[in-house]
């Protein structure tokens, strides 16, 4: 399965209500699943597809172990991908926080805070063959 984007970059939904790229607070309990996709994508530009980072955040929001992948990752996998899933337009990253996902040549993402000029550039169409998407609404007005 492919469900990845290439030269694409997801702009902040038109409702977000942050100014600037934000970091996803943390809850008592732990990481919600916004921090973890902001922890892996920001200390790995371009280092993760979409289906990589989605799963990643799948299994350390659920507090998989590496073990327990060992041991029966393959079902793991399988499970996670076995039902359709919402692509990165509906994260909370370009949401709620501020941050557009810029999808290389490659399919591997980087996060860019929207204040920047990069997100501009991106956002303006001034990044090449790259095509432009709006992360989904907040709200269904």
């Amino acid at each position: 399965m492919n469900f990845n984007y290439y030269d694409t970059f997801i702009t902040v939904a038109p409702d977000c209500p942050a100014e600037t790229g934000t970091v996803p607070p943390d809850k008592k309990a732990g990481k919600t699943k916004p921090g973890i996709e902001y922890e892996l994508a920001s200390s790995q530009p371009y280092g993760y597809t979409m289906e990589e980072l989605m799963y990643e955040a799948y299994v350390r929001h659920k507090g998989i172990t590496r073990e327990e992948l060992s041991e029966s990752g393959t079902r793991i996998r399988d499970e996670f991908y076995s039902t359709p899933k919402a692509c990165l337009r509906a994260s909370m990253l370009p949401k709620k926080y501020g941050w557009g996902i810029h999808f290389n040549g490659e399919g591997k993402l980087a996060l860019v805070p929207m204040e920047s000029p990069e997100y501009r550039k991106f956002a303006e169409g001034a990044g090449g063959d790259v095509k432009v998407l709006a992360a989904m609404r907040n709200s269904k007005k």
